[in-house]
């Protein structure tokens, strides 16, 4: 008769992914997993398989559960750029904030410490880019033919730059005390948003 686990794996996974996302992927050992999920490593092998496994399965939960509500925000009917503001902003504020700044971001953190030579991680990086790149995408066209966006402008290299600068924030956010780094830059940036 098989034995029934004693552990909820879905809350496990979620605790193995803020662990990752605090300490990353080399400095979280698997001593580190078992005592943080309060598991046994035969357990822990038999649910989620190797520990990149399970920092894989970590980063696809993290896809799942981080910014849902991102599409959403940048979707709503009327003018389009004040959600992009808005969500530009927003990322600062994160990054500049002393309780949220330190984590960063899982997707960050993975492309720094992975992305160079971990395939499996750097596909779950490039589609977490993705997942903020098409909404921003879209909500600048549809800025672009509301009016609100230079006809000369490149809504897709506006997305991928945006993106590219709220990764940034994080990086810088995770080291800098100062928040006017952060600010400064996410306001400059968008500048390049207006007619």
């Amino acid at each position: 008769m098989a034995r029934t686990k004693e552990f909820d794996p879905d809350a496990a996974l979620h605790s193995a992914m803020e662990l990752f996302w605090r300490r990353g992927y080399e400095a979280t050992s698997m001593a580190d997993l078992t005592a943080h999920l309060g598991i046994g490593r035969a357990s822990l092998y038999a649910t989620f398989g190797s520990k990149h496994e399970l920092y894989l399965k970590a980063m696809d939960r993290y896809g799942e559960v981080h910014d849902p509500g991102l599409v959403e925000e940048l979707s709503q009917p009327g003018p389009a750029l004040p959600a992009v503001r808005s969500l530009v902003r927003r990322f600062a504020e994160e990054c500049a904030d002393d309780a949220t700044r330190r984590a960063g971001c899982l997707v960050t953190n993975t492309a720094a410490e992975l992305g160079a030579h971990d395939a499996d991680a750097a596909r779950r990086v490039e589609r977490g880019w993705d997942h903020m790149e098409t909404p921003l995408h879209s909500a600048l066209v549809r800025a672009q033919a509301q009016g609100e966006l230079g006809a000369d402008s490149d809504p897709l290299a506006l997305a991928r730059m945006l993106v590219v600068l709220m990764q940034g924030l994080r990086v810088v956010g995770k080291a800098s005390s100062d928040p006017r780094r952060v600010h400064d830059a996410a306001e400059q940036a968008l500048r390049l948003l207006d007619r």
